[in-house]
């Protein structure tokens, strides 16, 4: 599939969602501090967090709190969130300012465009993707951020060694996720082949999996490393 027809399948629903006052204040002072637009270039994340440090990416980080906290417990380490819906955004610069975090920067757009043209070859000692969207009808598979033309694009930004941490709530989807990354020749499961990783204690719950825990929904986690 080419970059332009990948571009035009979005992974996520067009949620503009309502700012509290709260928010809106934490855009106009925090934004040119932590903020990134959609970029069209190569990101220099050297420059952008003023230091060479191992570097994280979240891609849909929802309201923040499980990357601040990460960040919190991982100072020597640089994370790059993404997302797309405004008051999750806010709420996480938020959290930024309140523990006075310089190791996170947040861009606003699309996970897919970033990987595309925001990076010219690997960058991360990790990618992490917490319950994204499972998309669970099979004509919407396609919208699906883990799919089969993505694998590829996500293993190209891991550097040699990085890992890709992937967990949802959806059996379904841990299913074919779990499929996906080991027809992948560049990627090993940590947890030995056709399993699914135990539970990370390294990775903060989500206000999301709380939620899905108190309904009785399980949690399966893979964790792939590029060899």
């Amino acid at each position: 599939m080419s970059a332009d027809r990948r571009r035009t399948i979005r992974s996520y629903a067009s949620r503009p969602g309502r700012l509290t006052q709260g928010q809106r204040n934490a855009f106009e002072r925090l934004w040119p501090r932590y903020g990134l637009e959609p970029v069209g270039s190569p990101l220099d994340l050297d420059a952008l967090f003023e230091r060479q440090r191992p570097r994280v990416l979240e891609i849909g980080f929802g309201n923040g709190e499980s990357l601040v906290a990460m960040a919190a417990a991982h100072v020597d380490t640089d994370f790059l969130g993404v997302e797309v819906h405004s008051p999750g955004i806010g709420h996480c610069l938020l959290l930024l300012e309140q523990l006075a975090l310089g190791n996170v920067r947040v861009l606003r757009g699309d996970a897919l465009d970033l990987l595309l043209c925001g990076f010219d070859g690997p960058a991360f000692q990790r990618i992490q993707i917490y319950f994204p969207d499972p998309w669970p009808k099979k004509r919407h598979h396609k919208r699906r951020l883990v799919r089969q033309d993505t694998v590829d694009l996500l293993t190209s930004r891991l550097l040699s060694g990085g890992q890709l941490h992937l967990a949802t709530d959806w059996q379904q989807y841990a299913e074919d996720m779990l499929r996906l990354l080991e027809s992948s020749a560049e990627l090993r499961n940590l947890a030995g082949k056709n399993q699914f990783s135990g539970p990370r204690g390294d990775r903060p719950v989500t206000k999301f999996e709380r939620r899905g825990r108190q309904l009785g929904h399980g949690v399966w986690e893979l964790l792939f490393e590029r060899t």
